[in-house]
């Protein structure tokens, strides 16, 4: 049995049938998984939690159901952080008076602060992760991002 180096193993990887889909998930686990080790151990909350926080911060008034918009969760993983963030005084709820079951979420000036150092940190961890692209190849990621995005088909399939 031939030992293969990493480099070696993703370059076969990359370059197979499903080279687009398991590019794109090593950098997306790759990524989480940094990022979600330096949030759950500086600010003892789950990932889910901070990007709800960034939802709640940047669009006031949005609701719970409404994050995944932003972020394509399990909406009971979204409820249970928007819980978290209200326990602990990140954020405040107010009831549609024509809809009490409706709740628009609003920061505290304690979540947007807390917002503002976390995003400081994720802000340096994208400028890190992004460093070897330059700033037209950054921008054509984000374009072929956008447009895979409208299209909708990455959050349903009709083959799986």
């Amino acid at each position: 049995m031939q030992t293969e180096t990493a480099e070696q193993i993703r370059d076969e990887a990359f370059s197979g049938d499903l080279r687009y889909l398991m590019a794109l998930s090593h950098l997306v686990l790759a990524n989480n998984q940094v990022t979600n080790r330096f949030i759950e151990q500086t600010y003892d909350m789950p990932v889910h939690a901070w990007s709800a926080l960034y939802a709640v911060v940047h669009f006031p008034g949005v609701r719970a159901k409404e994050i995944r918009t932003l972020f394509p969760r399990p909406q009971n993983s979204i409820s249970r952080a928007v819980s978290l963030l209200h326990r602990r005084g990140l954020l405040r709820q107010e009831t549609m008076q024509d809809d009490n079951r409706a709740r628009h979420l609003y920061p505290t000036d304690e979540g947007v602060a807390l917002l503002s150092e976390i995003e400081e940190r994720i802000g340096a961890r994208q400028h890190e992760m992004f460093a070897p692209l330059t700033d037209d190849e950054k921008a054509e990621f984000l374009r072929l991002c956008r447009k895979v995005i409208a299209s909708g088909k990455h959050e349903t399939s009709e083959v799986l």
